[in-house]
C-alpha cells in the first residue's frame, strides 16, 4: 500500500473522512493541507528530503479567502506537479462530474483516478486507492464515459483553450495573435470567429459573456 499520502481539501470533514479511509488501508504517513500552494511546497520538500509522497488526493475547487495564492485550483496544482513529478499517483476527489473535465485531466495530466463526492464517494475512494496502488485507473460510474468516444455536446481541447482566453478578457484579435505566437492552429481571425459562433449556437448562448458563463457552470473552463 502507499507509504506517504498528501490530502488537499478545504473542508475539515472531508479531510477526516479521507484520513479514516487511508488508515483503514494501513496508510499511516498522512499529511493534509487546505491550500494548493502549500501542497506543491510539501511535495517539493518531500523530494528534497528524500521522503517522497507517492499519492496525492485533491479536490478541484477551493474557496477564496484572505490569503493570496498562485495555485487557486486543484487543476492548476496537478498541472504544476506534472511538470516535475510524472510518477506521482494522483486521485481527484470532486463534486464535479463533467465528462469533458475528466477527459481533459486524464489526457493532459494523466491523473490516475477520478472519484465523485456523493453518497457512495467514500467507498469509491477506497476502491480507487486500491486500484491505483495496483497500477489501474479508476473512474466513478458517473464519469466512466469520459474514456468513451465523444458525444455531440462535448467539445475539443482547442475550444476549451479558446474559451479560457475569452474568459480572461482577450478579444478575438488578441486570441488570434496569441495562437499565432504559440503556433496553435487554426489561428486566423475568421476561423476563431466561426468557432465562437458555433459554440454559442451549440450551448445556446446569447453572446460571448453568456458563453463563458455557461462554460464555467459546466466546469469546462
Amino acid at each position: 500500500m502507499f507509504q506517504k499520502v498528501l490530502i488537499v481539501d478545504d473542508h475539515d470533514d472531508i479531510n477526516k473522512s479521507i484520513v479514516h479511509i487511508l488508515e483503514s488501508l494501513g496508510v499511516h504517513h498522512i499529511q493534509k493541507t487546505q491550500y494548493c500552494d502549500d501542497a506543491f511546497l510539501k511535495i517539493k520538500r518531500g523530494e528534497l528530503d528524500q521522503s517522497k509522497y507517492d499519492l496525492l488526493i485533491t479536490d478541484l475547487s477551493f474557496k477564496k479567502d484572505h490569503r493570496n495564492v498562485d495555485l487557486d485550483s486543484g487543476e492548476r496544482l496537478i498541472e504544476k506537479l506534472r511538470e516535475e513529478f510524472t510518477d506521482l499517483s494522483i486521485i481527484v476527489y470532486s463534486m464535479k462530474d463533467q465528462l469533458q473535465k475528466v477527459r481533459q485531466l486524464i489526457k493532459s495530466h494523466n491523473i490516475n483516478a477520478y472519484v465523485c463526492k456523493d453518497r457512495k464517494g467514500s467507498k469509491q475512494l477506497e476502491d480507487a486507492i486500491k486500484a491505483v496502488f495496483q497500477g489501474q485507473r479508476f473512474l466513478s460510474p458517473q464519469v466512466s464515459g469520459a474514456l468513451r468516444p465523444r458525444i455531440d455536446l462535448e467539445i475539443e481541447d482547442y475550444d476549451v483553450h479558446l474559451m479560457k482566453l475569452l474568459s480572461k478578457g482577450l478579444s478575438q484579435d488578441e486570441i488570434s495573435s496569441k495562437f499565432k505566437s504559440n503556433d496553435i492552429s487554426p489561428n486566423s481571425l475568421s476561423t476563431i470567429e466561426k468557432r465562437l459562433n458555433k459554440l454559442r449556437v451549440q450551448f445556446k448562448a446569447n453572446n460571448a459573456i453568456h458563453l463563458v458563463a455557461i462554460a464555467k457552470d459546466l466546469g469546462l473552463i
